[in-house]
């Protein structure tokens, strides 16, 4: 019998019984591998709790129906476990991957780091990633020996690099980083445990990754769709997405709408999935690894989506940016959030006295980084709700965000 209960591994994945350890040694569980108790300590930090009203796009109170950023994770878990599983990876690490990639995200969504991010312009700015890196390695102080969850090395450099690689190379920031560099305290990290971040990580992270596009994608139709932002008739101007409303149609005609919907969701995420099921298979097979650190060490993604898929996913994104994200009456809303994360971020970094005390402490007279930054830590763990709760006390009107 394998121990832990586990399923077949293919040898490219993540083995949890030749894991690379955490940076606080620990004995072995008897019952749990490595990268289930990851898992489990993931989902019983404040963090993870606190995404229950964290906004996805929505702010929480504009529907019960809506994603919020738990559900959404929940969502790209099951995704990942599925591919996981179908790939032969080691689908504890997937989940636990799955489950950690939105703890850094702040209240309101994007619009809520964008604006955390210009208010730490001087300071090293405000990256997601970075903050889920400084979450799980400082700011939950839950255990006796340590502060953070001291995961394993391979949740670290999956929940770090699950987009690719940071620094090409030569050591050059690449993608996302490219221009603004890599955050300071994914390299004040790595300095002390190193995350190899010039290399791709895991299959479990990329299926991790891939699974919060599917997501994303999906879902953000569904609640466009049910909050009315479009319509089906605006979507089947997309051909990838008019090909299965049509066959929608021609399966099931006269369907009430909400089934079309559901319909429609649901066969994006099936058309996905095993899309990149088969693409990843043939990217495997071509590379013939042979263990984990060939996937992190090839040129390109193992997990990914056919050529083909992905330009049908690059459709949708183009066709969500503006009939959704850009949507006027989601702007609006948008343009009273950042001024709510402004104007906190403001008044804590005049007042820091104003902060609860374990936020407050130790900051008389300090200043500059050290003082943005705490407050920035405080700001990015709220829930929407709370950071609403904190601009009344603070200040005379509040936004309603509706």
């Amino acid at each position: 019998m394998r121990p832990h209960g586990e399923r077949w591994r293919a040898i490219y994945a993540c083995d949890p019984g030749k894991s690379r350890g955490r940076l606080f040694p620990e004995a072995d569980s008897p019952t749990r591998s490595p990268f289930q108790r990851d898992r489990d300590r993931i989902i019983h930090s404040t963090a993870f709790r606190r995404l229950k009203h964290k906004t996805q796009v929505f702010v929480y109170h504009e529907g019960d129906h809506y994603r919020t950023r738990l559900t959404h994770t929940i969502e790209v878990s099951q995704i990942a476990r599925a591919l996981a599983r179908a790939l032969g990876l080691d689908e504890d690490l997937a989940e636990a991957l799955a489950l950690s990639h939105d703890l850094g995200h702040t209240p309101f969504g994007h619009t809520g780091e964008e604006a955390l991010d210009a208010e730490m312009a001087g300071f090293g700015g405000f990256d997601h990633n970075a903050q889920a890196l400084r979450l799980v390695t400082r700011l939950e102080r839950r255990y006796a020996a340590y502060d953070g969850l001291n995961l394993t090395w391979e949740t670290l450099e999956g929940l770090v690099k699950h987009n690719g690689p940071l620094l090409d190379a030569a050591g050059q920031p690449t993608g996302r980083y490219r221009d603004e560099g890599v955050p300071g305290a994914i390299l004040d990290y790595c300095r002390l445990h190193d995350l190899e971040i010039a290399t791709f990580a895991s299959a479990e992270a990329q299926a991790a990754a891939i699974a919060d596009d599917i997501a994303y994608d999906a879902h953000d139709i569904d609640d466009g769709l049910r909050a009315e932002l479009f319509d089906l008739a605006d979507m089947r101007k997309v051909p990838f997405l008019g090909a299965i409303l049509s066959e929608i149609d021609r399966l099931h005609p006269g369907l009430e709408r909400s089934r079309v919907i559901h319909e429609l969701v649901r066969r994006i995420i099936t058309r996905f999935v095993e899309d990149v099921i088969g693409e990843s298979e043939r990217r495997i097979a071509t590379l013939a690894p042979a263990g984990a650190d060939a996937i992190r060490a090839a040129p390109h993604a193992v997990v990914a989506f056919s050529p083909a898929m992905a330009d049908a996913e690059a459709g949708i994104k183009a066709f969500l940016y503006p009939h959704m994200y850009r949507h006027p009456r989601v702007m609006a809303v948008r343009r009273e959030a950042d001024q709510v994360v402004r104007d906190l971020f403001r008044r804590f970094v005049a007042d820091p006295g104003l902060m609860p005390a374990e936020w407050a402490a130790d900051l008389t007279g300090a200043g500059g980084a050290r003082l943005a930054r705490r407050v920035a830590d405080y700001i990015a763990g709220m829930t929407d709700r709370y950071a609403l709760d904190e601009h009344r006390r603070l200040f005379d009107a509040t936004p309603d965000l509706r």
